[in-house]
């Protein structure tokens, strides 16, 4: 199985890519996705936040509004943040590998928003950089309700830089010129890993899960 790493910065379109991903087949780990899950009522994450920052934590589940307010523009706090979640992201991730190979997925792909950030090649077998002009991705993110240039500004701060992305990259798939030549570009991809064997998994040491003791294997008609 290939795993397929989706990145790229705010506003390049990656919800977009994954969503056609998924239409081609491929099942998505969406990294957002799973901080929400933990970090709602009940969610493995919420007493980890409540350690570094209890009045984040309302009504048992984590306040992002809360939480982004002690973290945007202080570094230290959002290191210390990051390194108490994002080990829980990866567990979550990790299931979902598990379960993609059993059912014997050819690409999955793994949507990790900071990848390079935060340094997760190694988790990946392929990265694929999803990329629109400056002026577009502006423009889509001031769209968004409660954003502004200032909080765009910060984002970004944290952000490796577009240009590095696609550097890195080994697939850049446009999203500034409409979403046909997105869908072009991904349908391309994943033509390309259907070909290639993976490395990524299974991880070293791995061993699938044993059957089941106790069950019967079913009866052979005509055997006794």
């Amino acid at each position: 199985m290939i795993v397929l790493g989706l990145t790229g910065s705010i506003g390049m379109g990656k919800s977009t890519a994954a969503a056609m991903l998924r239409r081609l087949g491929c099942p998505v780990h969406d990294s957002d996705a799973a901080v929400h899950r933990l970090y709602a009522r009940g969610g493995a994450a919420v007493p980890v936040v409540a350690a570094l920052f209890p009045d984040a934590v309302r009504n048992g589940a984590v306040d992002r509004a809360a939480l982004s307010a002690h973290v945007v523009g202080r570094p230290e706090a959002l290191r210390r943040l990051e390194a108490a979640v994002h080990p829980l992201v990866r567990a979550d991730a990790d299931r979902f590998l598990r379960r993609a190979a059993r059912r014997k997925a050819r690409v999955a792909v793994l949507d990790i928003p900071l990848l390079f950030e935060s340094r997760g090649e190694g988790r990946v077998d392929r990265i694929a950089v999803v990329s629109a002009p400056a002026s577009v991705q502006r423009a889509r993110v001031l769209a968004r309700p409660g954003m502004t240039p200032a909080k765009l500004a910060a984002i970004l701060a944290l952000q490796m830089p577009d240009r590095e992305k696609r550097r890195r990259a080994d697939f850049v798939v446009p999203t500034g010129l409409g979403r046909r030549h997105t869908l072009i570009a991904l349908t391309r991809i994943v033509r390309v890993l259907g070909m290639e064997r993976g490395r990524i998994w299974p991880p070293r040491g791995y061993r699938p899960p044993a059957p089941s003791r106790g069950v019967r294997p079913p009866r052979t008609p005509g055997r006794t």
